[in-house]
């Protein structure tokens, strides 16, 4: 005994295409960069650029601050929420980055 197989009707009407339009672009170098974040649950601030000087403070996540400058993998920091200075471990301080499509 045979079985009898249905196959949908395919329908011979053309489809229409959609009109998609897109906003435009802005380049990625007109935007500004994205502000440094703390990427652990906190930081040892540091008298100097080296994990051997001195603990000045704790740089927590949700603290704000900003970046002086840069040395090696240090980072020359205020912290705004207490007020100290110092430096930070680059492995844990860092800017995300942001992805254009130019």
């Amino acid at each position: 005994m045979l079985g009898a197989l249905a196959l949908p009707v395919l329908s011979a009407t053309t489809a229409t295409a959609a009109t998609v339009t897109a906003a435009p672009a802005s380049s990625c170098s007109s935007q500004p960069p994205l502000p440094y974040k703390v990427h652990a649950s906190a930081v040892t601030i540091r008298s100097k650029a080296s994990a051997k000087s001195t603990a000045l403070g704790v740089l927590y996540k949700s603290h704000k601050f900003t970046v002086h400058k840069k040395s090696g993998n240090w980072l020359s920091i205020t912290d705004k929420t207490t007020g100290v200075k110092g430096w930070v471990s680059a492995t844990y301080v860092y800017r995300d980055t942001r992805m254009c499509l130019d």
